[in-house]
């Protein structure tokens, strides 16, 4: 073991950072440790009513720090032997940071303000600005900066975040003299970086979120970014020109950590990305597979070579970039603003009296096992209903619609309810709408000429809900494989951190000493495949209706 090489995957999720320790030779995962945020976990600075959804920089610092701690404690290795650090994360992310790089939110006068802190990806408060951004990109008379976003400019993404915030928040505005995304930020913290204008920034992050292309010269026209507010255009001054792929050094592990987590200040630091697409790598994507990363959300990676790909620019998509999953190919990027969300809000909506009601006298642990054995029986309930009898009719946008053509102001829907309806019924049909959102994504692909021979599904409702993968089986009617890795996105990163570390010369060569292969497949029963036509036909008529009577006006 003492000639073994061992790499470390950071993967910061919604509410929990994950770190692996893996063999780079093998594939083999040495340990894990999984640390929540503290502060998230008590719902500080967010507030749903208004999709407000905000994260404090040191719920990640210090869950880092505990997690690759115990993971290095805990090894029987050389830890000397632990040659790279990959760093992923939820994504559009961003935080407000001043001239060091510290983020504001850990300076006096702005640890409580939320506009200082990171605005966490399901954030929807800047809907209007999104808008006001979509609005210009057709009518200012220049380049189209979405063209490469799939046409249409989320809320869910960094300049609508920023420019909301800056107009909400004066002193946030004045304070501010850059903006990281989570994945960039920790990287650079982690390297003890001290100049923003050297520090190699995300290629994934700017090009699928920042509207970054290398056809206009990086970040989007000067012109184009004062219209929308003055601001924008001076930050634009000290953000970014060039960006990097993961597979590449950012720099090596500085004292102040290498100390803290008892590592060497030799580990090479690889430049960071989002999650969904270290987790593509990490079910061991190529061209013409479509992997699914089901979680909260869902995000959709697929891989294209540039010749298969010609001039096309995909429409109603989250991105296309190239070098953004795989150095030298395509990274598109699609996906649902609500999956497993959709799942765990009806839960918590039918659990409240566990909640609320004193009487019953239940720990939060009883409350939580509790939960979890009332999503197992409504599954198996709600799988004993036949197809055809399933008439109640559900859209997933309860957070919005991320694609096809995103749309954040759209709101959720149920109809055809009755007095014989119960809590599995409807368990049902949220599970059916959230396999019709992903056969729209399937959908757009195909007519945009994006050819999809095989589907791969990682995340944690892939891996622990056979009812949900066999259902998305048959409304694709295709096959689904599922990927061997319950840390999918950390092994990806991994991966990332043995190509910058010299252990492998690239991508495609790391996934294939380290790829952990597949453990199941649901295939599509064609019976059932054909009578979820009808119901699919029946939630595309409500979603057009819904579109019409709730989008913003």
């Amino acid at each position: 073991m003492n000639n073994e090489n061992f790499v470390i995957g950071l993967d910061f999720g919604t509410d929990s950072v994950r770190a692996v320790l893996i063999n780079a030779d093998t594939g083999k995962v040495f340990g894990e440790q999984v640390q929540w945020y503290s502060r998230w976990k008590q719902g500080l600075y967010c507030d749903p009513t208004i999709n407000q959804f905000r994260q404090h920089p040191l719920d990640h610092r210090e869950g880092m720090e505990k997690a690759i701690k115990l993971l290095v404690d805990d090894s029987n290795i050389n830890h000397l032997n632990i040659k790279g650090i990959c760093v992923d994360t939820t994504g559009s992310s961003p935080m407000p940071v001043n001239s060091e790089g510290t983020p504001l939110a850990m300076l006096p006068g702005f640890d409580s303000n939320p506009n200082a802190m990171m605005l966490l990806w399901k954030d929807h408060t800047a809907i209007k600005e999104a808008e006001e951004i979509n609005n210009l990109s057709r009518t200012w008379g220049g380049e189209d900066f979405t063209r490469y976003e799939g046409g249409i400019y989320s809320s869910e993404w960094f300049w609508a975040k920023i420019l909301h915030v800056i107009r909400s928040d004066q002193e946030v505005r004045k304070a501010a003299y850059s903006w990281m995304e989570h994945c960039d930020h920790t990287t650079f913290d982690l390297v003890g970086a001290n100049d923003l204008k050297k520090f190699k920034r995300s290629r994934c992050a700017a090009g699928h979120k920042a509207m970054w292309h290398q056809s206009w010269g990086g970040l989007p026209d000067d012109e184009f970014l004062t219209q929308l507010d003055p601001y924008l255009a001076k930050l634009k001054a000290n953000l970014y020109t060039k960006t990097y792929t993961s597979n590449q050094v950012a720099g090596k592990l500085c004292n102040q950590w290498a100390e803290k987590l008892g590592l060497s200040s030799d580990v090479v630091v690889s430049v960071g990305t989002f999650d969904a697409h270290a987790g593509a790598v990490g079910a061991e994507v190529e061209e013409f597979t479509l992997v699914r990363v089901m979680g909260t959300s869902t995000c959709d990676i697929i891989v294209s070579s540039q010749e298969s790909l010609g001039n096309t620019a995909v429409r109603g998509i989250c991105g296309q970039v190239n070098g953004s999953v795989i150095p030298g190919m395509i990274g598109l990027e699609a996906g649902q603003s609500a999956f497993g969300d959709l799942l765990a809000w009806f839960r918590d909506l039918i659990a409240w009296p566990l909640d609320n009601l004193s009487a019953l006298d239940l720990s939060s642990e009883q409350i939580e096992k509790l939960k979890q054995e009332m999503m197992v029986l409504l599954s198996q309930q709600a799988e004993q209903i036949p197809p055809e009898k399933s008439t109640i009719v559900a859209l997933d946008w309860i957070n919005g619609r991320r694609t096809p053509d995103a749309n954040q102001s759209l709101k959720g829907a149920i109809v055809n309810l009755n007095l014989g309806t119960g809590a599995h019924h409807i368990f049902r049909s949220l599970v059916e709408a959230i396999c019709f959102g992903s056969r729209k994504i399937v959908e757009r692909f195909e007519e945009e000429g994006i050819k999809i021979k095989s589907v791969v599904g990682i995340g944690g409702v892939a891996i622990k809900s056979p009812f949900v993968m066999q259902t998305l089986a048959n409304i694709l009617n295709m096959p689904i494989k599922i990927a061997d890795s319950a840390q999918a996105p950390a092994l990806g990163a991994a991966m990332y951190a043995s190509v910058a570390a010299g252990i492998h010369d690239s991508v495609q060569d790391a996934i294939k000493a380290m790829g952990n292969g597949l453990i199941t497949t649901y295939f599509p029963d064609p019976k059932m495949s054909e009578t979820y036509q009808n119901l699919y036909e029946k939630y595309s008529v409500l979603g057009s209706f819904i579109e019409k009577s709730t989008s913003t006006e």
